[in-house]
């Protein structure tokens, strides 16, 4: 089992960037493939990145390709999503997840973690 906690969230004005961290418990995180998700006020969660468990594939959904990336240090059991140029859309609770594969995260199961506020004023 894997344990996710999410951090690095807070407010930030239109433009500006933030780096979010899920650190995971146990010594098999880097057997996971790693995810990010949002959830805005009102609206259904969403993916919006993935890694392999190597680190040396990546996804992204579309409206953020180009702005945010991705990555993973294996040896401190964690994953980050560098996030620039945001804008007020990006607005939600951003959650960790994490799978077997790259599809299997996108799809949205295995584990996740408790999530974290971001927040883009305009």
């Amino acid at each position: 089992q894997v344990q996710l906690v999410e951090s690095g969230g807070g407010l930030v004005q239109a433009g500006g960037s933030l780096r979010l961290s899920c650190a995971a418990s146990g010594r098999t995180f880097s057997r996971y493939a790693m995810g990010w998700f949002r959830q805005a006020p009102g609206k259904e969660r969403e993916f919006v990145a993935a890694i392999s468990s190597s680190g040396g594939s990546t996804s992204y959904a579309g409206f953020v390709k180009g702005r945010f990336t991705v990555s993973r240090e294996n040896a401190k059991n964690t994953v980050y999503l560098q996030m620039n140029s945001l804008k007020p859309e990006d607005t939600g609770v951003y959650y960790c997840n994490a799978d077997a594969t790259i599809p299997a995260v996108v799809v949205g199961s295995g584990y996740w973690g408790q999530g974290t506020q971001v927040t883009v004023s305009s």
